[in-house]
């Protein structure tokens, strides 16, 4: 048992090691070929928090544990905002006022929608995985078409973008760039196999779920990027992208993470992620969409009393999980 424990830490370090070096390469050998640092910041960069998640995904979906991919993305959704916004405003408080932001915020609580209703059955087909993946495209593509419109009329003064093109790491040479966008190749999915077997071993052991596993240790663990990222933008007074990253993130797991598990294992899942998980991240969704929408200043506001509210209901959803 202990061994096993000691391959999901050193798995889970090396899997969020390892995205970040694929994004490090893959931003870099992007830059190389002439590719706008805004471009990489909203696709690369953007993508970079929830490839842990998607790799994750992919695999336990691909072994025969859609549960664990299923409950890894809800929980991350419910992670990323009640313990991850949550502990960032008690930090420091967000004001935000970008309007992709504001784009973004009904969008998210329709794409919850959409997956709750898809699994409120307790059935997942491919045809829904298909769905959600396609819908993950076209809202990268609807996002870089408004972008790279508003840039060719030289009005992108939006701050998240101009926050998010400024996160995007320095571009270095070609042979080092491929070096570490195929290490991170190599080592993703290794990683996510290696956690995956490792945290399935651990549920048995104590008699737990590959759900609850997904929902808990592994949500926990693949949304430590987004708490970085966040805790790293208010210090630096980017409170934009600081919540930007995390609805960012959401979105990429309803319609990139969540999907994989309808594609590679479609089929019946876990009747408690229709009926306790589901609903609890879309009640979490509706808890941020709510808090944000309280204007101030024609900006939206992450207080401490808000951050507060939020990391409660994480506490609440971890005593709802195993009482």
């Amino acid at each position: 048992m202990l061994l096993q424990v000691l391959i999901l830490v050193v798995s889970l370090v090396a899997l969020v090691y390892s995205a970040d070096k694929f994004v490090y390469g893959a931003s870099s050998v992007a830059r190389n070929f002439g590719v706008s640092p805004m471009i990489i910041g909203l696709t690369i960069v953007a993508m970079g928090s929830s490839a842990p998640e998607m790799m994750v995904a992919g695999t336990a979906s691909l072994g025969g544990n859609p549960d664990t991919a299923i409950g890894n993305a809800i929980g991350s959704n419910i992670t990323n905002i009640a313990l991850v916004l949550g502990l960032t405003a008690l930090i420091q408080p967000l004001q935000v006022s970008s309007s992709t932001i504001k784009r973004e915020l009904p969008l998210i609580l329709i794409v919850t929608l959409i997956a709750f209703f898809m699994i409120i059955n307790s059935y997942f087909s491919f045809v829904e995985g298909a769905v959600l993946l396609f819908g993950f495209f076209a809202y990268i593509g609807i996002l870089l078409f408004i972008t790279l419109k508003r840039a060719r009329a030289n009005s992108v003064d939006d701050p998240m973008i101009v926050e998010a093109e400024a996160e995007v790491p320095e571009a270095t040479s070609n042979g080092m760039a491929f070096f570490w966008l195929t290490f991170g190749i190599i080592l993703l999915p290794l990683s996510a196999s290696y956690l995956v077997d490792s945290a399935v071993f651990i549920a048995k052991e104590f008699g737990v779920s590959d759900l609850v596993v997904g929902l808990t240790i592994i949500a926990i663990g693949t949304s430590l990027p987004e708490l970085a990222a966040s805790i790293m933008s208010i210090i630096k007074k980017e409170d934009d992208l600081a919540l930007g990253n995390i609805i960012g993130s959401n979105i990429f797991n309803i319609l990139a993470v969540l999907s994989l598990a309808g594609i590679f294992a479609p089929g019946a899942i876990d009747e408690m992620a229709a009926s306790r998980d589901a609903p609890y991240m879309v009640g979490v969704t509706l808890l941020l969409f709510a808090l944000c929408f309280s204007r101030h200043k024609g900006a939206f506001r992450v207080t401490r009393v808000k951050g507060a509210v939020l990391l409660l209901t994480f506490i609440a959803y971890q005593f709802l999980l195993f009482a």
